[in-house]
Protein backbone atom coordinates (compact mmCIF):
# COMPACT_ATOMS: atom_id res chain seq x y z
CA UNK A 1 0.00 0.00 0.00
CA UNK A 2 1.38 3.43 -1.08
CA UNK A 3 1.40 5.48 1.93
CA UNK A 4 2.58 8.97 2.61
CA UNK A 5 5.33 7.30 4.61
CA UNK A 6 6.26 5.48 1.60
CA UNK A 7 6.35 8.04 -0.74
CA UNK A 8 8.10 10.31 1.71
CA UNK A 9 10.83 7.42 2.21
CA UNK A 10 11.69 7.94 -1.58
CA UNK A 11 10.81 11.44 -2.43
CA UNK A 12 14.37 12.61 -3.09
CA UNK A 13 14.55 9.67 -5.65
CA UNK A 14 11.03 11.22 -6.92
CA UNK A 15 12.39 14.67 -7.25
CA UNK A 16 16.09 13.67 -8.75
CA UNK A 17 14.37 11.73 -11.80
CA UNK A 18 12.03 14.99 -12.27
CA UNK A 19 15.38 17.46 -12.33
CA UNK A 20 16.52 14.54 -14.82
CA UNK A 21 12.94 14.52 -17.11
CA UNK A 22 13.53 18.77 -17.33
CA UNK A 23 16.71 18.45 -18.13
CA UNK A 24 15.98 15.60 -21.04
CA UNK A 25 13.29 17.32 -22.20
CA UNK A 26 14.72 21.35 -22.38
CA UNK A 27 18.17 20.40 -23.00
CA UNK A 28 18.31 19.76 -26.82
CA UNK A 29 15.92 22.83 -27.56
CA UNK A 30 18.51 24.93 -25.85
CA UNK A 31 20.96 26.96 -28.59
CA UNK A 32 24.75 25.60 -28.37
CA UNK A 33 25.87 28.38 -26.45
CA UNK A 34 22.97 27.79 -23.77
CA UNK A 35 23.30 24.06 -23.38
CA UNK A 36 25.84 24.81 -20.07
CA UNK A 37 22.39 26.58 -18.36
CA UNK A 38 21.74 22.55 -17.96
CA UNK A 39 24.40 22.74 -14.63
CA UNK A 40 22.15 25.74 -13.55
CA UNK A 41 18.88 23.64 -13.88
CA UNK A 42 20.46 20.25 -12.45
CA UNK A 43 22.56 22.14 -9.80
CA UNK A 44 19.75 24.44 -8.76
CA UNK A 45 17.15 21.77 -8.97
CA UNK A 46 18.88 19.64 -6.71
CA UNK A 47 18.97 22.36 -4.08
CA UNK A 48 15.63 23.05 -4.21
CA UNK A 49 15.28 19.06 -4.16
CA UNK A 50 17.12 18.84 -0.34
CA UNK A 51 14.88 21.82 0.69
CA UNK A 52 11.63 20.00 0.07
CA UNK A 53 13.08 16.86 1.13
CA UNK A 54 14.17 18.65 4.47
CA UNK A 55 10.75 20.06 4.96
CA UNK A 56 8.28 16.83 3.73
CA UNK A 57 10.80 13.80 3.59
CA UNK A 58 12.33 13.73 7.08
CA UNK A 59 12.17 10.04 8.64
CA UNK A 60 10.42 10.02 12.20
CA UNK A 61 11.35 6.28 13.51
CA UNK A 62 12.94 4.04 11.36
CA UNK A 63 10.88 2.27 9.04
CA UNK A 64 10.80 -0.66 6.39
CA UNK A 65 8.76 0.86 3.46
CA UNK A 66 8.13 -0.78 -0.66
CA UNK A 67 7.90 -4.59 1.41
CA UNK A 68 10.56 -4.23 3.00
CA UNK A 69 13.14 -2.90 0.23
CA UNK A 70 13.95 0.64 2.15
CA UNK A 71 14.89 1.67 5.43
CA UNK A 72 13.34 4.76 6.05
CA UNK A 73 15.81 6.76 8.80
CA UNK A 74 18.24 9.27 9.67
CA UNK A 75 21.09 7.60 8.68
CA UNK A 76 20.05 7.23 4.61
CA UNK A 77 18.63 10.63 5.04
CA UNK A 78 21.76 12.18 5.74
CA UNK A 79 23.29 10.52 3.69
CA UNK A 80 21.20 11.54 0.26
CA UNK A 81 21.20 15.13 1.37
CA UNK A 82 25.03 14.38 1.26
CA UNK A 83 25.52 12.90 -1.99
CA UNK A 84 22.63 15.27 -3.44
CA UNK A 85 24.95 17.85 -1.96
CA UNK A 86 28.06 16.81 -3.88
CA UNK A 87 25.76 16.25 -6.93
CA UNK A 88 24.86 20.12 -7.07
CA UNK A 89 28.30 20.77 -6.17
CA UNK A 90 29.94 18.95 -9.30
CA UNK A 91 27.15 20.13 -11.54
CA UNK A 92 28.04 23.47 -10.74
CA UNK A 93 32.12 22.81 -11.47
CA UNK A 94 30.99 20.43 -14.21
CA UNK A 95 29.34 23.40 -16.35
CA UNK A 96 32.37 25.22 -17.69
CA UNK A 97 34.44 22.25 -18.55
CA UNK A 98 35.09 22.35 -22.46
CA UNK A 99 33.99 19.17 -23.42
CA UNK A 100 31.62 17.97 -21.20
CA UNK A 101 29.71 21.22 -19.63
CA UNK A 102 27.28 21.94 -22.50
CA UNK A 103 26.15 17.81 -22.79
CA UNK A 104 23.45 17.08 -20.95
CA UNK A 105 23.69 13.82 -20.95
CA UNK A 106 26.78 14.24 -18.68
CA UNK A 107 23.93 15.62 -16.50
CA UNK A 108 21.84 12.40 -16.81
CA UNK A 109 24.43 10.24 -16.41
CA UNK A 110 25.34 12.04 -12.69
CA UNK A 111 21.64 12.50 -11.90
CA UNK A 112 21.22 8.59 -12.57
CA UNK A 113 24.19 7.54 -10.57
CA UNK A 114 22.92 9.52 -7.96
CA UNK A 115 19.85 7.97 -7.79
CA UNK A 116 21.64 4.79 -6.94
CA UNK A 117 23.79 5.76 -4.44
CA UNK A 118 20.49 7.26 -2.53
CA UNK A 119 18.76 3.80 -2.76
CA UNK A 120 22.55 2.25 -1.93
CA UNK A 121 22.23 4.62 1.60
CA UNK A 122 18.76 3.20 2.30
CA UNK A 123 18.71 -0.14 1.05
CA UNK A 124 17.46 -3.30 3.45
CA UNK A 125 17.50 -5.93 1.00
CA UNK A 126 20.01 -7.94 -1.28
CA UNK A 127 18.40 -7.06 -4.40
CA UNK A 128 17.83 -3.55 -3.53
CA UNK A 129 21.12 -3.46 -2.32
CA UNK A 130 22.89 -4.53 -5.70
CA UNK A 131 20.36 -3.03 -8.10
CA UNK A 132 21.42 0.56 -6.57
CA UNK A 133 25.13 -0.23 -6.48
CA UNK A 134 24.79 -1.26 -10.33
CA UNK A 135 22.63 2.01 -11.04
CA UNK A 136 25.17 3.96 -9.18
CA UNK A 137 28.24 2.27 -11.18
CA UNK A 138 27.26 2.30 -14.61
CA UNK A 139 26.46 5.69 -15.85
CA UNK A 140 30.07 6.50 -13.29
CA UNK A 141 31.79 3.34 -16.57
CA UNK A 142 30.57 5.97 -19.13
CA UNK A 143 30.94 9.32 -17.06
CA UNK A 144 34.73 8.18 -16.44
CA UNK A 145 35.33 7.48 -20.67
CA UNK A 146 33.10 10.42 -21.98
CA UNK A 147 35.79 12.24 -23.95
CA UNK A 148 36.25 9.75 -26.83
CA UNK A 149 38.88 11.64 -28.18
CA UNK A 150 41.06 11.97 -25.15
CA UNK A 151 42.64 8.51 -25.14
CA UNK A 152 43.56 9.04 -21.53
CA UNK A 153 39.58 8.94 -20.67
CA UNK A 154 38.45 6.09 -23.05
CA UNK A 155 41.03 3.78 -20.99
CA UNK A 156 39.92 5.46 -17.84
CA UNK A 157 36.34 4.59 -18.72
CA UNK A 158 37.67 0.68 -20.22
CA UNK A 159 39.10 -0.41 -16.65
CA UNK A 160 36.64 1.23 -14.54
CA UNK A 161 34.28 -0.91 -16.52
CA UNK A 162 36.30 -3.81 -16.50
CA UNK A 163 37.76 -3.80 -12.83
CA UNK A 164 33.91 -2.72 -11.52
CA UNK A 165 32.45 -5.68 -13.41
CA UNK A 166 34.51 -8.16 -11.64
CA UNK A 167 34.10 -6.66 -8.49
CA UNK A 168 30.55 -6.57 -8.71
CA UNK A 169 30.47 -9.96 -9.82
CA UNK A 170 32.30 -11.27 -6.95
CA UNK A 171 29.73 -9.33 -4.28
CA UNK A 172 27.18 -10.94 -6.48
CA UNK A 173 28.53 -14.09 -5.88
CA UNK A 174 28.83 -13.65 -2.29
CA UNK A 175 25.14 -12.26 -2.05
CA UNK A 176 23.64 -14.92 -3.40
CA UNK A 177 25.59 -17.36 -1.02
CA UNK A 178 23.90 -15.31 1.75
CA UNK A 179 20.70 -15.08 0.20
CA UNK A 180 21.41 -19.23 0.21
CA UNK A 181 22.38 -19.61 3.62
CA UNK A 182 19.56 -17.82 5.03
CA UNK A 183 16.94 -18.43 2.66
CA UNK A 184 16.01 -14.50 2.71
CA UNK A 185 17.05 -11.27 1.20
CA UNK A 186 16.16 -9.04 3.72
CA UNK A 187 19.49 -7.97 5.98
CA UNK A 188 17.69 -7.79 9.31
CA UNK A 189 16.52 -11.05 9.07
CA UNK A 190 19.73 -12.40 7.50
CA UNK A 191 21.18 -11.41 10.84
CA UNK A 192 18.83 -13.99 12.61
CA UNK A 193 19.65 -16.38 10.26
CA UNK A 194 23.33 -16.49 10.49
CA UNK A 195 22.96 -15.88 14.72
CA UNK A 196 21.45 -19.05 14.71
CA UNK A 197 24.33 -21.10 14.55
CA UNK A 198 23.25 -22.94 11.28
CA UNK A 199 26.35 -21.35 9.49
CA UNK A 200 29.71 -22.32 10.30
CA UNK A 201 31.60 -19.39 11.18
CA UNK A 202 34.24 -20.50 8.77
CA UNK A 203 31.69 -20.28 5.71
CA UNK A 204 30.33 -17.21 6.78
CA UNK A 205 34.00 -15.94 6.69
CA UNK A 206 34.39 -16.93 3.51
CA UNK A 207 31.21 -15.20 2.20
CA UNK A 208 31.92 -11.86 3.93
CA UNK A 209 35.08 -11.72 2.10
CA UNK A 210 33.87 -12.13 -1.08
CA UNK A 211 31.34 -8.81 -0.04
CA UNK A 212 34.64 -7.17 1.43
CA UNK A 213 35.70 -7.79 -2.37
CA UNK A 214 33.17 -5.75 -4.00
CA UNK A 215 32.80 -2.80 -1.57
CA UNK A 216 36.53 -3.03 -1.09
CA UNK A 217 36.86 -1.78 -4.94
CA UNK A 218 33.74 0.83 -4.46
CA UNK A 219 35.47 2.39 -1.76
CA UNK A 220 39.33 1.92 -3.30
CA UNK A 221 40.67 0.18 -0.70
CA UNK A 222 44.12 -1.51 -0.70
CA UNK A 223 44.59 -4.14 -2.24
CA UNK A 224 41.46 -3.49 -4.18
CA UNK A 225 42.68 0.16 -4.99
CA UNK A 226 44.80 0.02 -8.26
CA UNK A 227 42.05 1.01 -10.70
CA UNK A 228 41.50 4.14 -8.69
CA UNK A 229 44.38 6.79 -9.81
CA UNK A 230 44.54 5.36 -13.80
CA UNK A 231 40.62 6.52 -13.66
CA UNK A 232 41.21 9.84 -11.67
CA UNK A 233 43.56 10.95 -14.27
CA UNK A 234 41.80 9.90 -17.80
CA UNK A 235 38.40 10.94 -16.51
CA UNK A 236 37.09 14.04 -17.12
CA UNK A 237 38.29 16.38 -13.87
CA UNK A 238 34.70 16.88 -12.37
CA UNK A 239 33.92 13.18 -12.80
CA UNK A 240 36.93 12.01 -11.09
CA UNK A 241 36.27 14.28 -8.06
CA UNK A 242 32.41 12.87 -7.85
CA UNK A 243 33.80 9.65 -8.03
CA UNK A 244 36.19 10.20 -4.92
CA UNK A 245 33.68 11.74 -2.91
CA UNK A 246 30.05 10.56 -3.47
CA UNK A 247 30.60 7.06 -4.86
CA UNK A 248 33.45 6.26 -2.22
CA UNK A 249 30.86 7.82 0.64
CA UNK A 250 27.64 5.62 -0.55
CA UNK A 251 30.43 2.68 -0.53
CA UNK A 252 31.02 3.42 2.75
CA UNK A 253 26.84 3.86 3.83
CA UNK A 254 26.81 -0.05 2.40
CA UNK A 255 29.82 -1.43 4.27
CA UNK A 256 27.95 0.37 7.71
CA UNK A 257 24.27 -0.84 6.80
CA UNK A 258 25.30 -4.12 5.48
CA UNK A 259 28.08 -5.37 8.40
CA UNK A 260 26.62 -3.70 11.20
CA UNK A 261 23.12 -5.11 10.48
CA UNK A 262 23.46 -8.27 8.93
CA UNK A 263 27.01 -9.37 10.47
CA UNK A 264 27.07 -8.49 13.90
CA UNK A 265 27.01 -12.13 15.09
CA UNK A 266 30.73 -12.40 13.10
CA UNK A 267 31.93 -9.16 14.10
CA UNK A 268 34.95 -10.53 15.28
CA UNK A 269 36.59 -11.30 12.27
CA UNK A 270 35.51 -8.76 10.33
CA UNK A 271 36.22 -5.87 12.59
CA UNK A 272 39.70 -7.51 12.51
CA UNK A 273 40.08 -8.11 8.39
CA UNK A 274 38.86 -4.27 8.15
CA UNK A 275 41.58 -3.00 10.41
CA UNK A 276 44.10 -4.39 8.69
CA UNK A 277 42.89 -3.00 5.16
CA UNK A 278 42.63 0.18 7.29
CA UNK A 279 46.14 -0.31 8.41
CA UNK A 280 47.45 -0.79 4.82
CA UNK A 281 45.40 1.36 3.04
CA UNK A 282 46.60 4.42 5.30
CA UNK A 283 50.55 3.69 4.69
CA UNK A 284 50.08 2.85 1.15
CA UNK A 285 47.91 5.32 -0.09
CA UNK A 286 50.34 7.80 2.07
CA UNK A 287 53.49 6.09 0.95
CA UNK A 288 52.49 6.33 -3.33
CA UNK A 289 51.16 9.70 -2.92
CA UNK A 290 54.84 10.87 -1.63
CA UNK A 291 56.33 10.81 -5.56
CA UNK A 292 53.20 11.89 -7.33
CA UNK A 293 54.09 14.89 -9.74
CA UNK A 294 50.20 14.57 -11.12
CA UNK A 295 47.60 16.24 -8.77
CA UNK A 296 44.79 14.31 -10.03
CA UNK A 297 47.03 10.92 -8.99
CA UNK A 298 47.96 12.67 -5.89
CA UNK A 299 44.84 12.88 -5.10
CA UNK A 300 43.61 9.40 -6.07
CA UNK A 301 46.18 7.81 -3.38
CA UNK A 302 45.46 10.76 -1.23
CA UNK A 303 41.86 9.36 -1.16
CA UNK A 304 43.17 5.32 -0.33
CA UNK A 305 44.68 6.88 2.37
CA UNK A 306 41.39 8.45 3.19
CA UNK A 307 39.27 5.42 2.70
CA UNK A 308 41.65 3.70 5.90
CA UNK A 309 40.99 6.52 8.27
CA UNK A 310 37.23 6.37 7.48
CA UNK A 311 37.46 2.60 8.21
CA UNK A 312 38.65 3.02 11.68
CA UNK A 313 35.13 4.33 12.89
CA UNK A 314 34.22 0.63 10.70
CA UNK A 315 36.11 -1.50 12.72
CA UNK A 316 35.23 0.32 15.86
CA UNK A 317 31.60 -1.66 15.89
CA UNK A 318 29.85 0.95 18.23
CA UNK A 319 27.85 3.90 17.57
CA UNK A 320 30.49 6.42 18.16
CA UNK A 321 32.43 4.33 15.16
CA UNK A 322 29.34 4.69 13.05
CA UNK A 323 28.75 8.46 13.83
CA UNK A 324 32.50 8.59 13.15
CA UNK A 325 32.41 7.37 9.78
CA UNK A 326 29.46 9.52 8.50
CA UNK A 327 31.05 12.55 9.90
CA UNK A 328 34.21 11.59 8.51
CA UNK A 329 32.38 11.16 4.66
CA UNK A 330 30.81 14.14 4.81
CA UNK A 331 34.00 16.34 5.93
CA UNK A 332 35.42 14.50 3.04
CA UNK A 333 33.47 15.05 0.79
CA UNK A 334 33.42 18.96 1.32
CA UNK A 335 37.28 18.68 1.67
CA UNK A 336 38.09 16.64 -1.92
CA UNK A 337 35.32 18.09 -3.65
CA UNK A 338 36.91 21.66 -3.13
CA UNK A 339 40.49 19.98 -3.92
CA UNK A 340 39.24 19.01 -7.04
CA UNK A 341 37.33 22.14 -7.88
CA UNK A 342 40.17 24.43 -7.29
CA UNK A 343 42.27 21.45 -9.81
CA UNK A 344 39.43 22.23 -12.37
CA UNK A 345 39.58 25.86 -12.42
CA UNK A 346 43.60 25.71 -12.85
CA UNK A 347 42.96 23.66 -15.71
CA UNK A 348 40.35 24.74 -17.32
CA UNK A 349 43.23 27.76 -17.98
CA UNK A 350 46.32 26.68 -18.37
CA UNK A 351 45.25 23.12 -19.33
CA UNK A 352 48.21 21.83 -16.82
CA UNK A 353 47.86 19.36 -13.82
CA UNK A 354 51.33 18.41 -12.67
CA UNK A 355 52.01 20.16 -9.17
CA UNK A 356 54.71 22.26 -10.49
CA UNK A 357 52.56 23.64 -12.52
CA UNK A 358 50.92 25.22 -9.70
CA UNK A 359 53.79 27.74 -9.03
CA UNK A 360 53.10 31.56 -8.25
CA UNK A 361 49.24 30.43 -7.95
CA UNK A 362 48.42 32.26 -4.92
CA UNK A 363 49.66 35.28 -6.86
CA UNK A 364 47.66 34.78 -9.91
CA UNK A 365 44.83 33.90 -7.80
CA UNK A 366 45.12 35.20 -4.06
CA UNK A 367 41.73 33.90 -3.36
CA UNK A 368 42.18 30.20 -4.75
CA UNK A 369 45.96 30.16 -3.09
CA UNK A 370 43.72 30.88 0.45
CA UNK A 371 40.95 28.39 -0.90
CA UNK A 372 43.76 25.68 -1.62
CA UNK A 373 45.36 25.95 2.16
CA UNK A 374 42.16 25.62 3.48
CA UNK A 375 41.17 22.02 1.10
CA UNK A 376 45.26 20.38 1.56
CA UNK A 377 45.24 21.40 5.53
CA UNK A 378 41.94 20.21 5.91
CA UNK A 379 43.17 16.67 3.78
CA UNK A 380 46.26 16.89 6.63
CA UNK A 381 43.86 17.08 9.02
CA UNK A 382 44.89 19.97 10.72
CA UNK A 383 42.43 22.70 12.26
CA UNK A 384 40.59 24.35 12.20
CA UNK A 385 39.62 22.56 9.50
CA UNK A 386 36.75 19.80 9.12
CA UNK A 387 39.59 17.67 8.36
CA UNK A 388 40.91 17.44 11.80
CA UNK A 389 37.65 16.81 13.81
CA UNK A 390 36.71 14.03 11.37
CA UNK A 391 39.92 12.56 12.22
CA UNK A 392 39.83 13.29 16.03
CA UNK A 393 36.44 11.50 15.98
CA UNK A 394 37.50 8.06 14.33
CA UNK A 395 40.75 7.86 15.98
CA UNK A 396 38.65 8.31 19.30
CA UNK A 397 36.15 5.31 18.02
CA UNK A 398 39.35 3.37 17.54
CA UNK A 399 40.93 4.03 20.96
CA UNK A 400 37.13 3.56 22.63
CA UNK A 401 37.26 0.08 21.14
CA UNK A 402 40.79 -0.69 22.17
CA UNK A 403 42.18 -0.62 18.53
CA UNK A 404 44.83 1.46 19.98
CA UNK A 405 47.41 0.07 17.53
CA UNK A 406 45.29 1.39 14.26
CA UNK A 407 45.18 4.27 15.65
CA UNK A 408 48.69 4.64 16.03
CA UNK A 409 48.82 3.80 12.98
CA UNK A 410 46.83 6.08 11.74
CA UNK A 411 48.53 9.46 13.58
CA UNK A 412 52.04 8.01 11.91
CA UNK A 413 50.43 8.03 8.69
CA UNK A 414 48.45 11.36 8.82
CA UNK A 415 52.39 12.73 9.47
CA UNK A 416 53.10 11.33 6.24
CA UNK A 417 50.66 12.91 4.48
CA UNK A 418 51.64 16.46 5.56
CA UNK A 419 54.36 16.41 3.80
CA UNK A 420 52.79 15.85 0.26
CA UNK A 421 50.00 17.94 1.06
CA UNK A 422 52.44 21.18 2.20
CA UNK A 423 54.63 19.99 -1.09
CA UNK A 424 51.73 21.22 -2.75
CA UNK A 425 51.46 24.22 -0.70
CA UNK A 426 54.72 25.18 -1.30
CA UNK A 427 54.69 25.49 -4.83
CA UNK A 428 51.39 27.43 -4.57
CA UNK A 429 53.05 30.01 -2.16
CA UNK A 430 56.50 29.82 -2.38
CA UNK A 431 57.77 29.21 -5.97
CA UNK A 432 57.16 31.91 -8.89
CA UNK A 433 56.19 31.27 -12.69
CA UNK A 434 59.12 31.73 -14.82
CA UNK A 435 59.69 35.08 -15.45
CA UNK A 436 57.98 36.15 -11.98
CA UNK A 437 54.88 37.46 -13.91
CA UNK A 438 52.25 36.00 -12.40
CA UNK A 439 50.33 39.28 -13.02
CA UNK A 440 50.40 38.67 -16.57
CA UNK A 441 48.66 35.23 -16.11
CA UNK A 442 45.83 35.68 -14.06
CA UNK A 443 43.01 32.67 -13.42
CA UNK A 444 40.18 33.97 -13.12
CA UNK A 445 36.99 31.87 -11.63
CA UNK A 446 33.72 31.93 -13.51
CA UNK A 447 30.66 32.21 -11.54
CA UNK A 448 29.64 28.58 -11.20
CA UNK A 449 33.31 28.02 -9.72
CA UNK A 450 32.86 30.68 -7.21
CA UNK A 451 29.72 29.49 -6.22
CA UNK A 452 31.01 26.14 -5.52
CA UNK A 453 34.25 26.68 -4.35
CA UNK A 454 32.93 29.64 -1.68
CA UNK A 455 30.15 27.04 -0.23
CA UNK A 456 32.67 24.24 -0.40
CA UNK A 457 35.53 26.36 1.79
CA UNK A 458 32.47 27.89 3.89
CA UNK A 459 31.54 24.26 4.39
CA UNK A 460 35.12 22.91 5.64
CA UNK A 461 35.65 25.72 7.64
CA UNK A 462 32.27 25.42 9.41
CA UNK A 463 32.46 21.94 9.87
CA UNK A 464 35.88 22.09 11.87
CA UNK A 465 34.61 24.89 14.20
CA UNK A 466 30.88 24.53 14.67
CA UNK A 467 30.50 20.57 14.06
CA UNK A 468 28.55 19.98 17.06
CA UNK A 469 24.89 20.04 14.85
CA UNK A 470 26.78 17.98 11.81
CA UNK A 471 28.21 15.34 14.66
CA UNK A 472 24.43 15.16 16.35
CA UNK A 473 23.24 14.69 12.58
CA UNK A 474 25.54 11.89 11.93
CA UNK A 475 25.17 10.14 15.63
CA UNK A 476 21.02 10.32 14.92
CA UNK A 477 21.91 8.46 12.09
CA UNK A 478 24.49 6.00 13.97
CA UNK A 479 22.06 5.08 16.08
CA UNK A 480 19.72 3.25 13.97
CA UNK A 481 22.33 0.30 13.02
CA UNK A 482 21.85 -0.38 17.03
Amino acid sequence: MFTTVTFASILPEILILSIGLLVLILEPFWKDEHKRNAGWLTAGGLFIAMIVSLLFGRPAEPTETLGGMIRFDWLGFFLKMLFMFAAAATALLLMDHEKAGKRGEAYLLMLASLIGMNLMASSADLVMLYLSIETASIPLYILSGFLLDDERSTEAGFKYFLYGTLASTIMLYGFSLLFGFSGTTDLYAIAAALTSGKVSALLAFGVVMLVVAGLGFKVSIVPFHFWAPDVYEGAPTPVAGFLSTASKAAGFAVILRLFFVAFPAFSESWTMVFAVLSAVSMTVGNLLALPQTNIKRLLAYSSISHAGYALIGAVAFSQLGAASVVFYLAAYVATNLLAFGLVMAFQRVTGLEDVKDLAGLSRRNPLMGLMMLAAFLSLAGMPPFGGFVAKVFVFAAGIQADYTWLVVVGIVNSIIGVYYYLNVLKFVYLYRLPGEDEENHPIPLTQPYMIALVVLVVGVIVMGTVFTPFFNWSDAGALNLF
